[in-house]
This record gives C-alpha cells, structure tokens and sequence, in this order.
C-alpha cells in the first residue's frame, strides 16, 4: 500500500473508488441521483435510489478508498483485517453527512421520504484493474 500519496494522487484514488461504487450500486438495480453533492458543510458522495415494493429508499453513500501496490498486498490486508477504510468514517464524519443529507432532503423535497446513510469501503490495486467493495448498510455511529 501506498504510504505518502500526494494530494492529487489521492484525490484520484478517490474518484476512482466512488466510480466503483457507482458501477456496483447500478448493479444491485439503484438509480444515481447524484454524485459529490456539496455544500460549506460538507460533501456527500453518492446519492441513490433503491425501490423495495412500494417503498422508495434514499441512500447516502460515504466512499473510502485505499490503494495498493499489488493484489497480493491487498489480499493480505483483507486476510489480516488491516486498515480497513470504513474506520475512516468518524462520529464527527458522520455529524458532518447528517447536516448535509437534511439539506440535500430539502433541497429535494424528499424530507418525508426514508433515508440512510451507507458506506462503501473500496480497496484497489490500480495499476491492476482490480478492486474489492465491502458495502455496509445503514451505518450508525
């Protein structure tokens, strides 16, 4: 894994896990409402929709994305459960992402509607087009 990336770097790593997401959320049949909805506050990542019968639900994904150098370093980490990007997903995040999904709900006239904040956690080799997604559902700190 990379140690010292330098900020632009990382900003790519980034935008290359929230890509990820977006694929695997498409997958799993959600529509995109919106990606890197910003306001002073705070950022949320991705916005979806998901339909479970009559029920609609908005989900606020918060993405973390590590980088490695190899699939086997990657691999190794997953076996050894070390540094897991979700741990980067703080109370003081989470406050932060609470301000701004109540200004993305009215600013969308969605304030009635059921929501819940998710987090994907995406570890990647780059260079090797490979990557891992562990999504976790409703998060509650």
């Amino acid at each position: 894994m990379k140690q010292s990336l330098k900020q632009g770097e990382k900003n790519k790593i980034g935008a290359f896990g929230e890509e990820i997401t977006v694929i695997y959320l498409k997958r799993k049949k959600f529509r995109i409402l919106t990606t890197n909805y910003l306001k002073k506050w705070g950022e949320i990542d991705i916005v979806a929709h998901e339909t479970i019968g009559n029920n609609e639900i908005i989900r606020f994904v918060e993405v973390k994305t590590v980088s490695y150098e190899t699939k086997e370093s990657l691999q190794r980490a997953l076996k050894t459960r070390t540094w897991r990007p979700e741990e980067n997903v703080t109370r003081e995040k989470m406050q932060k992402l609470s301000r701004v999904v109540d200004s993305w709900l009215r600013e969308n006239n969605k304030i009635e509607c059921r929501w819940q904040i998710d987090v994907a956690a995406v570890r990647m080799v780059p260079h090797e087009k490979y990557a891992t997604i562990k999504y976790l559902e409703n998060v509650i700190l």
